[in-house]
């Protein structure tokens, strides 16, 4: 078996063990008869509410928002399809819709949330006094500037008329159960989509302060509003949250686990890296490549067969004008520290299928990699200095292009070194 066929076998692995048909069943509330109200946003979420419909037999209904092209045939929850990662007006009328469903509740009713990542962009109600507009042209400079995805959604709650805990609270007294595809380094509940039905510890204080060091531009009014915290989020011990219950159902580590034991099955030594890796995306290539190159040389902190696999959330601040994601960006920076080492290859790949804004989950490097992008006329440096990635792999015909995977646990990375 050829190393790209090994690399694609343990990414399929791991987006089977975070499939909603399979993760999400067990975690379901008892099934009494009752009227199950269901709400939910995120790249999984439809493909988790056709999970509910499929194992629940009592009165159901609701709406769920997902990214457009990630919507499953439902029969009794809505699907509604909105913009990510720059929100549009059809994410702010699902949201406006969502929270329509869950006024005048009483606590005899009951609400399940289906929350995975994506959930920020595609729950788009503003805060009241902000425009949809406003919100677009903060999210996109934060997407540029290198911020965190904690920085952003803490940013992001204190903008909204339904995150960080919002959700929850206009669901009151209903008790809301949250069932969470986890797509963040740690798996907080409270950064899964923005934690639309869980308290938020941070503060307007300190979503200001993240604006001003990323020099973000914001109206005036917004910025009196953060510094007075009329935009303050509901906080821990809020009687409003103290009916909602969280679940994880699947996560960054679950995922990277049922990569190792596939590997393990193929006679490749696995080693986790960790599901949380953060930094700049040509950073950690960078970095990853010497963990490569000791295992190749002195069989340390691996011995080969061997194959490093990491997860978690890297960032890329845009300089330049060119196309791709984090995870063609990773490993344009992996394939330069490696410099053609032999026996190593690499996959990397955003577990949604999308990574950024094209249409391909990642993409494949090898030893060759430089030396066909050589004999291309393709300058490698140049591509990286420029954010192009994806017309360096785009050339070469490595790109991996999965379509939606409808879940979604962050990046998936595995290096095989042989």
């Amino acid at each position: 078996m050829n190393a790209q066929d090994i690399l694609r076998q343990l990414f399929d692995a791991a987006i089977a063990a975070a499939d909603p048909e399979s993760c999400l069943p067990p975690h379901m509330p008892p099934d009494d008869g009752g009227r199950l109200i269901v709400i939910g946003a995120g790249k999984a979420s439809a493909a988790m509410a056709r999970a509910v419909e499929q194992h629940w037999s009592g009165p159901l209904d609701g709406l769920v928002v997902t990214r457009y092209g990630h919507g499953v045939p439902c029969e009794r929850i809505e699907i509604v399809e909105a913009a990510h990662p720059v929100p549009d007006a059809a994410g702010e009328a699902a949201a406006e819709r969502i929270l329509a469903k869950l006024a005048g509740l009483s606590a005899q009713d009951r609400v399940l949330a289906l929350i995975s990542g994506g959930g920020s962009a595609l729950l788009a109600a503003p805060a009241e006094g902000l425009s949809l507009a406003d919100k677009r042209a903060i999210t996109a400079a934060l997407l540029k500037s290198g911020a965190s995805i904690g920085e952003m959604n803490c940013v992001r709650k204190h903008l909204s008329a339904i995150k960080g805990g919002r959700l929850a609270a206009a669901a009151w007294p209903a008790p809301v159960l949250t069932l969470a595809i986890s797509d963040v380094p740690g798996d907080d509940p409270a950064v899964i989509a923005s934690g639309p039905t869980v308290p938020d510890p941070t503060t307007a204080a300190e979503a200001l302060a993240i604006i001003e060091r990323y020099r973000i531009e914001i109206p005036a009014k917004l910025r009196e509003r953060l510094q007075s915290g009329e935009l303050e989020t509901p906080k821990p011990g809020d009687p409003r949250l103290a009916a909602s219950d969280y679940r994880l159902v699947a996560s960054p580590r679950l995922m990277l686990e049922a990569a190792a034991a596939e590997a393990r099955r193929l006679g490749i030594e696995p080693l986790i890296l960790g599901d949380a890796l953060e930094g700049e995306a040509r950073e950690v290539g960078k970095v990853l490549a010497g963990v490569a190159l000791s295992c190749a040389r002195h069989g340390s902190p691996a011995r080969k067969p061997c194959v490093l696999l990491s997860g978690g959330e890297t960032t890329v601040t845009v300089r330049g004008q060119g196309r791709g994601g984090r995870n063609t960006e990773f490993l344009l920076g992996l394939a330069l520290a490696l410099d053609g080492a032999p026996g190593i290859d690499a996959l990397a790949a955003d577990t949604d299928g999308i990574d950024g804004s094209e249409d391909n989950a990642g993409t494949f490097v090898g030893p060759d990699t430089p030396a066909r992008a050589k004999a291309a006329g393709i300058n490698v440096r140049a591509c990286l200095a420029g954010n192009d990635a994806w017309y360096c792999f785009s050339r070469l015909g490595d790109l991996l292009v999965t379509g939606p995977t409808r879940t979604n646990v962050n990046d998936f990375r595995a290096i095989l070194i042989r």
